[in-house]
């Protein structure tokens, strides 16, 4: 009996609901950990963190979707692409409210001081702000809404948003002086877009 490829899965009509239940794992995982003490001594900040790393991780593997798509020949692969770049903008949000309800008790005035006063903070929240733009223009209607390359021009904020993930990533670190994490994300997603500007490149005519 032949197995179905991998091209064949992906077009599956379970596909998607296959990948949303992977995406939503990590969430499951932590609403577990946090019900049952199982975050540790400091289980606020042991969230907090891992929120902002899921959030990483999954923007890396937005931007991984189409080199992969390309360098494998994969179009159903662009399936996939607005749901986990929904899942960013998911774990991008219960980062900011972890921040918001652990460190700040929901005061909305000492909320906005200190994302002034800590740029680490205030680069987190411009990404944030550049994620939401993405996220509540990542539907159909918006694209023709917008036009076709308007809605492409908004979208590539999203190397923006990479950009200041690290950097936000970086100074949080610092403090700590622990940058092995930043460099192995920075490598990643450093590679995802010098592939693109490479294939962009490459195809441009002439």
């Amino acid at each position: 009996m032949k197995l179905p490829s991998f091209k064949a899965l992906l077009l599956h009509r379970f596909a998607k609901a296959v990948f949303f239940g992977l995406a939503i794992l990590p969430f499951c995982w932590l609403a577990l950990a946090a019900m049952t003490n199982q975050l540790g001594a400091n289980p606020a900040e042991a969230l907090l963190r891992a929120l902002g790393d899921w959030t990483l991780r999954f923007l890396c593997l937005v931007l991984a979707i189409t080199p992969l798509r390309v360098s494998t020949g994969t179009p159903a692969l662009a399936r996939l692409r607005r749901m986990l770049g929904l899942f960013v903008y998911f774990y991008a949000v219960l980062h900011l409210l972890s921040y918001s309800w652990f460190d700040m008790g929901f005061d909305f005035d000492d909320i906005v001081k200190d994302i002034a006063k800590r740029p680490f903070i205030l680069i987190g929240f411009s990404g944030f702000v550049l994620l939401t733009a993405l996220a509540l223009t990542s539907f159909n209607r918006a694209i023709k809404l917008l036009g076709a390359k308007r809605w492409q021009r908004l979208h590539r904020l999203v190397y923006a948003v990479a950009g200041l993930a690290i950097l936000h990533f970086f100074w949080m670190r610092s403090g700590k002086n622990n940058f092995t994490e930043v460099y192995v994300y920075a490598a990643i997603l450093g590679s995802l877009l010098l592939w693109r500007w490479w294939h962009r490149v490459r195809n441009k005519p002439g």
